[in-house]
């Protein structure tokens, strides 16, 4: 396999955005029993700030660490933030239990409240197959009715199929949903785009936000899943790659706050959304 090239700006974007220091949560919690169904809680001092409930990256491989500057900066814009940890393919995770602790996450951490469900690269991968969860099979254990409220998907991994093709992090499609052999079959039940193609909407109103320049996710993802969903939002940042989006106070993470407060202004009473027919 030939190693990934990318610019010398690409490369020092990722170096100084994964290096900053984690950044210890105020409040800790859990939703389930095993170690990893942990979350993180930023609050903020106003009881009735708007909930931003984020879904970290990595390639579904890799912990939310790297995440926990950005999240602590959101609260210091004014959000309240939860930061879930979830089981992980290359360990406990992986298909299915990736999917059911997220699926966990967004139906119960929440606890009513109106909610933005954000997400980075693989984590935006999540949050756009828990805005299409409705479109599953009717006997699917992830199938529910009551969705997001709204949906920020950040330089998200939209197609698992071309994430495969283009063998992205060292094949983290197919360790995901369990190798080669079972990935044809399991795909259609967590692939976005896939779910995406009869339907062309998921109901939920969804924003995807990249930058122009982003070499870790190929820019042809963003305007294949465009492709198929009829009313999706799109926002184009020039001159930005892949992690500055989450790099506390640099002009893509000040572009994902103000979208963030866009959407939480239009928030449902309610803590979900349903489906439009």
């Amino acid at each position: 396999m030939t190693a990934r090239e990318i610019s010398a700006f690409a490369a020092e974007e990722e170096r100084r955005v994964l290096s900053l220091r984690p950044v210890l949560a105020p409040v800790h919690g859990r939703y389930g029993d095993h170690p990893h169904q942990v979350y993180d809680a930023w609050p903020a001092e106003d009881a009735d700030a708007p909930l931003v409930l984020l879904l970290h990256g990595g390639y579904w491989r890799y912990d939310r660490m790297h995440l926990t500057p950005f999240a602590a900066w959101l609260a210091g814009q004014g959000f309240s933030v939860l930061l879930p940890g979830f089981r992980r393919s290359g360990g406990a995770g992986g298909y299915p239990e990736t999917f059911d602790d997220v699926a966990r996450i967004v139906d119960t951490l929440p606890e009513g409240r109106p909610y933005v469900l954000a997400g980075h690269c693989s984590g935006g991968h999540l949050a756009l197959w828990c805005a299409a969860r409705a479109l599953l099979p009717a006997g699917s254990p992830w199938y529910t009715s009551s969705l997001p409220p709204a949906v920020l998907a950040l330089a998200p991994l939209t197609d698992l199929e071309a994430t495969r093709r283009d063998r992205l992090s060292n094949d983290a499609a197919l360790q995901l949903l369990g190798g080669q052999d079972l990935f044809e079959a399991r795909m259609p039940y967590v692939d976005p785009l896939t779910l995406l193609r009869g339907p062309r909407t998921t109901g939920v109103r969804t924003v995807l936000l990249h930058g122009s320049v982003d070499e870790e996710v190929p820019l042809t993802q963003f305007a294949d899943y465009a492709a198929v969903h009829d009313d999706l939002e799109t926002v184009v940042l020039p001159g930005v790659g892949h992690y500055t989006l989450i790099e506390p106070g640099a002009p893509g993470a000040l572009a994902v706050a103000a979208t963030l407060r866009r959407l939480t202004a239009a928030l449902p009473a309610d803590g979900h959304q349903r489906p439009r027919c």
